[in-house]
């Protein structure tokens, strides 16, 4: 229902805009990449006929630079943002947006993406088709991270994909005391944990031997990266959770990375807290577009048509 009445909400506002109401402004968020950037000059001029307005933006760099300060945002009313690179590219968008409901389709460029809708081949067209209001919302579950340090919150961020907590190069395992819901669920011996989403399934957590949920499952996982226990593995908890860590015994080099796009250096001593983030992604699905054929094409299944 919630999926439908959001969809409506967009709807509305397409019929709006089309009986001569503000005219539409699109952001468009690009790749730092030379093909990426001449095929966003050729779509900008093309919505410019169009009579769209576009705000441009060229994905941002990884960065240690965190803080509570508001970073840069998307303006608000944007009519959705269309982004032209990888999945890394996408986060970056999504950390753009903040927590509006503005909705987002990705392009991918080369390798296939779990976050891209469509391909380059098709950038017009499906442009073209969420001009004309032929698409649907698929809500995307996202985490809250905080860090509290001496009873004070020092970091905060929102994720699609995940929050990890991972040892340095040449630091020596990590020991993340874990509770949920304030209960001590036991204290892993690692290389790092992931704390993952059902969209993040597909990524980071995926890599370190996470199981994949569809996007549509209310969960989320938590993922031992090299675990030193065999018998520690990937856990699937309620998306209702609250999840703490802590840093048990002295821990130096130790970092907390956000959807694999920013990072802080965390202490012994620090908590920190991880739960359902109160405001989903927004992301556009076209007709024709269906996840496990995404699925089977990225993870390069076997097997023909039924």
């Amino acid at each position: 229902m919630e999926k439908i009445q959001t969809q409506n909400r967009f709807i509305e506002k397409i019929k709006h805009e089309k009986r001569g109401d503000p005219v539409k402004t699109i952001g468009l968020v690009v790749k730092n990449d030379e093909r990426a950037r001449k095929k966003a000059d050729a779509l900008e001029a093309w919505l410019a006929a169009r009579g769209v307005r576009v705000v441009r933006r060229e994905s941002a760099p990884a960065s240690r630079d965190l803080s509570l300060e508001a970073e840069v945002r998307a303006p608000s009313g944007l009519f959705c943002v269309l982004v032209l690179g990888g999945d890394g590219t996408f986060l970056s968008a999504v950390g753009w947006i903040g927590g509006q409901e503005i909705p987002l389709l990705g392009v991918k460029f080369g390798e296939v993406g779990f976050l891209a809708e469509i391909t380059e081949e098709n950038l017009f067209s499906a442009v073209e088709a969420v001009l004309e209001g032929r698409f649907s919302i698929e809500r995307r579950m996202r985490l809250q991270a905080q860090v509290r340090r001496n009873g004070k919150t020092v970091v905060r961020q929102t994720v699609l994909n995940d929050v990890v907590v991972n040892k340095g190069a040449l630091a020596r395992l990590a020991h993340m005391k874990t509770f949920v819901n304030e209960r001590y669920l036991t204290t892993f011996s690692a290389d790092g944990l992931i704390l993952a989403t059902p969209t993040g399934s597909t990524a980071y957590s995926l890599a370190a031997g996470g199981p994949i949920i569809h996007p549509a499952v209310p969960a989320m996982i938590m993922t031992p990266i090299c675990p030193f226990t065999l018998t520690n593995r990937p856990l699937i908890i309620p998306d209702t959770a609250c999840i703490k860590i802590q840093l048990a015994k002295k821990a130096a080099h130790v970092m907390l990375t956000f959807d694999g796009q920013a990072g802080v250096e965390i202490r012994e001593g620090d908590d920190i807290i991880v739960k359902k983030a109160p405001r989903p992604v927004a992301m556009i699905a076209l007709a024709g577009q269906h996840y496990y054929d995404l699925l089977k094409n990225k993870l390069r299944w076997s097997g023909g048509r039924a």
